[in-house]
């Protein structure tokens, strides 16, 4: 992979270890959770690939435990019940920054015997951001932004197919300097893992790799939209049967375990109409390169098709949002009422600060978002929830801007947290 590049996870898991006994880093498969970790590990053990530490765990598995800390443990989830050792392993100790978890998995919650409440803290990694990846100058934070600061930058520019190649190359660390046909091989080899072999880790029970795939498919011609449970169960159908809710639902939650899926949750705030909150999740995948991946997408291709590429552009957005916010313990989440008044992304962090997104591909397009967003800040009850601390519209090009009507304007490619 040559040289590490530095993470906002890597930021998180220096704070965390000064705060907590045990971090568990939860993320999907390749997006970069052990390499993180063994920047700040002094050991490690493997519990997927190491056959003798396989052996240990049956016979001695407190065994596993010793060593240098902070102890990088790679893939837990192997064994489940080492979450219980880690746990009274750092009772006994009383001390910070023993261990450090990683896993592309979450297993059933039965398999944690014990909560690990007040022992372990949980960083939630992703593929890579923009800025991450070296693609974003950086010249605005959200932090900044959600302090109440008006942006700033010079000229962001991005062609269409460029922009196209990096939907299509994605966040994955394991890719950092390959094109796009390399990246869609990559990406379409991850999924056929993930559904022939990672899907069946849970549950017990074989599940179809095909309707897999044809979910996945039809997650993907759906991303960042509410599609419902009937309808992506309509849309698998095609030449053949078409999949039923439950088993929908069951391998979207089989997905969701692998971090495969990631939904957007809407956003529960007060209103001041009588109008009623839509609690439909918006679906997206981790990184939108699955997407293209399963589709077989190219840059050319998908710079032809503007309305999809905006549903793209979107969840590239949404995933930058969720990576940058979760630096400050921010929470992205969508909004829509039954009048159809949409947010793209609310984000919202513990002490109830809240700011509105609204996700805009061309220039054209903005004064239209900033009516919109500005008619939603109306709707909000403020005096329940406060004023929004900003309200802003993310670009694919141009400059960083406070509009005359308070409207943020921020291009993707010069934003960071």
């Amino acid at each position: 992979m040559g040289d590490y590049f530095k993470r906002f996870a890597d930021i998180e898991l220096q704070n965390r270890l000064k705060e907590s006994g045990a971090i568990l880093i939860q993320g999907p498969k390749s997006c970069g959770k052990t390499e993180t970790a063994v920047q700040a590990a002094k050991s490690l053990v493997r519990l997927d690939t190491d056959m003798e530490t396989r052996s240990l765990m049956e016979l001695d598995p407190k065994s596993v435990l010793k060593g240098p800390v902070p102890r990088l443990i790679d893939e837990w989830q192997e064994y489940p019940q080492i979450w219980n050792y880690v746990r009274r392993e750092v009772d006994d100790r009383k001390k910070k920054g023993q261990f450090i978890l990683t896993g592309s998995a979450n297993p059933e919650e039965r398999a944690r015997l014990h909560s690990g409440a007040g022992r372990f803290s949980i960083i939630k990694m992703r593929p890579m951001s923009l800025f991450e990846k070296k693609w974003s100058s950086g010249e605005v934070s959200l932090a900044k932004i959600m302090n109440g600061g008006a942006p700033s930058s010079g000229q962001a520019e991005f062609s269409l197919e460029t922009l196209a190649e990096k939907i299509i190359i994605g966040g994955w660390p394991g890719i950092i300097g390959a094109g796009s046909k390399a990246a869609l091989r990559y990406v379409q080899d991850y999924i056929a893992l993930i559904a022939e072999v990672d899907i069946d880790r849970f549950g017990g029970k074989r599940r179809d790799p095909q309707k897999l795939m044809r979910l996945m498919q039809s997650l993907a011609r759906n991303i960042s939209t509410e599609a419902s449970l009937s309808s992506l169960a309509k849309d698998t159908a095609g030449n053949q049967a078409q999949l039923n809710n439950e088993t929908i639902a069951e391998y979207l939650e089989a997905l969701e375990r692998l971090m495969v899926v990631e939904p957007l949750p809407a956003w529960r705030a007060h209103i001041r109409s009588s109008d009623t909150l839509r609690k439909a999740p918006k679906r997206h995948f981790t990184d939108p390169s699955i997407a293209t991946g399963i589709l077989g997408i190219s840059p050319k291709k998908l710079a032809s098709d503007l309305n999809y590429f905006g549903l793209l552009f979107e969840s590239l957005v949404i995933r930058d949002l969720r990576i940058y916010a979760g630096l400050h313990d921010g929470k992205v989440y969508h909004y829509r009422d039954s009048r159809d008044m949409e947010a793209d992304a609310i984000i919202e962090y513990p002490d109830g600060k809240w700011a509105a997104f609204e996700v805009k591909m061309g220039f054209g397009a903005q004064d239209e978002a900033a009516k919109n967003l500005l008619a939603f800040a109306k709707k909000i009850d403020q005096e329940k929830m406060g004023p929004p601390a900003a309200l802003t519209i993310i670009t694919a090009n141009g400059i960083a801007i406070r509009r005359k009507d308070g409207v943020n304007v921020v291009p993707l490619s010069v934003l960071t947290a």
